[in-house]
């Protein structure tokens, strides 16, 4: 998979214990972009969704626009001339870091499913290794959306001591049910491609698995208002393909086949998998025996919660429930509520609703603690 000509790397020597097993000296690709200063206190860790690469925004080093240029930068919401910031290509992924993909040094092949079970926490430590390295004590702030602000929420339970500010951005702190199953069914789509081979194939792989799976992931990802308004019923014309009588129709169907052809081949299945499989695992329950308890382990001291009201994947109640959550005497957290048609994937497309949030975050002084504050 192709990586940015800014993605720097670091090797975790040695022994690398997940939970579930364990790597040898396992690479982290990551970018970066400003210029940590003298104190060291002004690195802001940012962690990706399932499928983005570390290349968030351009630099000098890689000018391609990242998938997150509108909110980096200089005079940009995460302003560089005052921040650093560090994007971290997850373990498990396949742009650069250690995942199912990569050769196993011990055996000269890929890992494929020896690769060991993947768990949020796990990329967690793995950025934190990258933080260490960088001779990095204490972040301002760790942040995410999506399967990054689970991380995100992972890291400042698994690290309280190494965090001032927490930002979860259309995530939660454990899955929902409905999007449990909804995972389920992408995998079993790819899984259930004969090209697939149980995870020992070449090239482009289950190639029908992945269309399929990406074409339901773009319906979780985008809201019902949204496709009626850019599609609504319009057709396709000379659209459907010859001697196939169920062909493409309508321009939301070439829509969905536009955005699953090109995944295919630009994301590995496997690696697909087990960062999907990570997602339904997560459950801050797990530290310290309750939803509560495990927040309550959340070390930092001020949090940004923003969710979308047509979120179908990360529904605003798990924003509410986490925002919540995470609200006592010691911690100042404001909760924002979006209206934004886009759903799931608002974050990427509708920047202008986000763009402020950010910036009062980022650039205010510091509220009072204690006080969840809500806006819609």
């Amino acid at each position: 998979m192709s990586k940015s000509e800014a993605t720097q790397f670091h090797t975790i020597e040695g022994e690398f214990r997940m939970q579930h097993g364990s790597l040898h000296s396992p690479t982290i690709a990551f970018e970066t972009w400003g210029t940590l200063n003298f104190h060291k206190d002004n690195a802001v860790l940012l962690f990706t969704g399932l499928s983005p690469s570390a290349h968030a925004a351009s630099s000098e080093a890689d000018r391609t626009p990242g998938w997150w240029e509108p909110m980096i930068g200089e005079d940009k919401p995460v302003d560089i001339s005052t921040y650093f910031v560090i994007c971290i290509n997850s373990l498990g992924s396949c742009f650069g870091s250690t995942g199912p993909s990569s050769v196993d040094p011990e055996t000269g092949e890929p890992y494929r499913l020896s690769f060991p079970v993947l768990t949020i926490e796990d990329i967690a430590r793995a950025g934190h290794a990258v933080i260490e390295s960088l001779g990095i004590k204490k972040l301002h702030t760790v942040m995410g959306a999506s399967m990054g602000g689970m991380t995100a929420v992972a890291y400042s339970v698994l690290f309280p001591d190494a965090v001032d500010s927490l930002v979860s951005i259309s995530s939660s702190a454990r899955p929902v049910t409905y999007s449990i199953a909804l995972r389920s069914l992408q995998r079993e789509m790819i899984r259930s491609d004969p090209a697939w081979n149980s995870g020992d194939y070449s090239g482009d792989g289950p190639a029908i698995g992945m269309r399929l799976a990406r074409k339901l992931g773009m319906l979780t990802y985008r809201g019902s208002a949204e496709l009626a308004q850019r599609f609504g019923l319009e057709r396709v014309a000379d659209a459907r393909e010859k001697n196939d009588p169920f062909g493409i129709d309508f321009e939301v169907e070439s829509y969905l086949e536009s955005h699953a052809r090109k995944f295919v081949g630009a994301f590995d299945a496997n690696c697909y998998l087990y960062l999907s499989r990570a997602m339904d695992l997560f459950d801050i329950a797990d530290h310290g025996g309750s939803f509560k308890n495990g927040l309550a382990r959340v070390g930092a001291k001020r949090a940004l919660v923003i969710g979308v009201e047509t979120d179908m994947l990360f529904p605003i109640t798990q924003q509410r429930e986490l925002a919540e959550g995470l609200d006592d005497s010691e911690r100042d957290v404001d909760f924002k509520a979006l209206s934004s048609v886009q759903g799931h994937d608002a974050f990427l497309v509708d920047m202008d609703r986000f763009r402020p949030l950010l910036c009062d975050f980022f650039n205010c002084s510091m509220n009072q603690p204690g006080q969840l504050k809500s806006a819609s």
